[in-house]
């Protein structure tokens, strides 16, 4: 096992208002299912330990696209969601923030009841990636969010997160069994990991010594183990900036969908009647499902999807997500039915996006960007944790 990432963060307090909560698990819920239906089921544990990724699907969903919350607000809103069809997905989520972090050992053990799973192990999994982040890393970050995502194929990744009161900053550790065969041999597996001397078999009966002094991590040297680990540092700005996208990537999306009418490609994207802002959206959301790992290096560009709760870079535009909900999930109805010509459109989106740009040259009109949407906020439903977008007012005489 090893960690596969890490990412630094912007502590943000408050709460997520329920009516973005709500979305965020409709269209957490379809992320997940699209990437289950044409990638599997262990690709989605994979995303999940990519902190770039990570961040990206919580900008998606239209949180603060920088802020600890992030890691808080997705997990619970994949929890709630997914926990429901974990028997059909294959995916399991377990723990969370606080007290629910300590129900993780219990969650493990009826899972593993269920599913045939060596409960124990995973509890043992659990609390060493919990033990070496909050531990064996003299960080000065204590942990207070931890969830276990495990597949029915045995794989599992970790998301936990941890608190710094001196530097006023969250910390967010990654963990991945990426090297890791099944857990339903007989009766343990073998855990393959980066080559750093002897490889420990943390599965075997006889491995309980070595269990109880990895445990013990803290008086090792802990460089050894965070070696090509990916770590993601967000500034503490609120605005979005120029600088924290790719302006050429973000100018093709922008581009496609508002200067390149839909009806230009009507006939490939199999999307009648798709409007131009939820295009833009849809865009990002095929390329958080389809994209690879590269496509993942400015976070803050998916927040221009459905942008966030707090205003920025513009107010959620609740029309336009719910748009993109459903587009998904007819898309994967469709698709579960033999009819995949719509998730093929989607699929599409983010490689028409990828071959625009190989041409492209973005402008200097970010800042107008964003003032057209806040602008126009109020037409798609706009909506932020202060309240409704509004229209302009209106110059009268009187």
């Amino acid at each position: 096992m090893r960690r596969s990432g890490s990412a630094d963060l912007p502590l943000h307090y408050g709460h997520v208002p329920v009516w973005l909560a709500e979305r965020m698990a409709k269209l957490g819920l379809a992320v997940v299912e699209n990437i289950v239906l044409d990638y599997g089921r262990d690709e989605v544990l994979a995303r999940l330990s990519d902190p770039f990724w990570f961040q990206s699907l919580g900008a998606v969903m239209g949180m603060d696209w920088h802020s600890s919350g992030i890691t808080t607000s997705v997990m619970g809103a994949l929890k709630r969601s997914i926990n429901p069809h974990s028997k059909e997905l294959g995916i399991y989520i377990c723990g969370g923030k606080g007290k629910y972090s300590k129900q993780t050992p219990d969650e493990l053990i009826r899972i593993g009841h269920a599913t045939g799973l060596d409960g124990d192990y995973l509890v043992k999994c659990s609390k060493l990636s919990a033990k070496v982040d909050n531990t064996a890393v003299q960080d000065g970050f204590q942990l207070y969010t931890h969830n276990f995502i495990l597949s029915s194929s045995g794989k599992w990744a970790v998301v936990q997160q941890g608190m710094s009161n001196e530097t006023s900053t969250a910390r967010r550790y990654h963990w991945h069994s990426e090297a890791m065969s099944t857990f339903v041999d007989d009766p343990h597996t073998s855990v393959y990991g980066q080559n750093a001397g002897n490889i420990i078999n943390m599965a075997d009966s006889r491995a309980q010594s070595s269990r109880n002094a990895i445990m013990q991590i803290a008086g090792e040297q802990p460089d050894r183990m965070l070696k090509e680990i990916s770590k993601l540092i967000m500034p503490a700005h609120h605005d979005v900036q120029a600088k924290d996208v790719d302006l050429k990537r973000l100018g093709a999306v922008l581009w496609l969908a508002h200067e390149k009418q839909p009806k230009d490609f009507e006939g490939l994207l199999q999307l009648q009647g798709l409007g131009p802002r939820t295009l833009q959206s849809l865009a990002l959301v095929s390329e958080v499902i389809h994209g690879t790992p590269s496509r993942f290096k400015d976070p803050a560009r998916f927040s221009f999807a459905h942008g966030g709760k707090d205003g920025h870079p513009f107010p959620v535009p609740l029309k336009v997500y719910d748009e993109t909900i459903g587009i998904l999930q007819t898309a994967i109805h469709k698709a579960k039915i033999g009819e995949s010509e719509k998730n093929e459109a989607i699929k599409r989106l983010s490689k028409i996006a990828a071959q625009a740009e190989k041409d492209f040259t973005p402008n200097a009109n970010f800042d107008k960007v964003i003032e057209r949407e806040r602008k126009d906020s109020w037409k798609y439903g706009g909506r932020t944790v202060l309240g409704k977008a509004k229209p302009p007012a209106q110059l009268t005489l009187f």
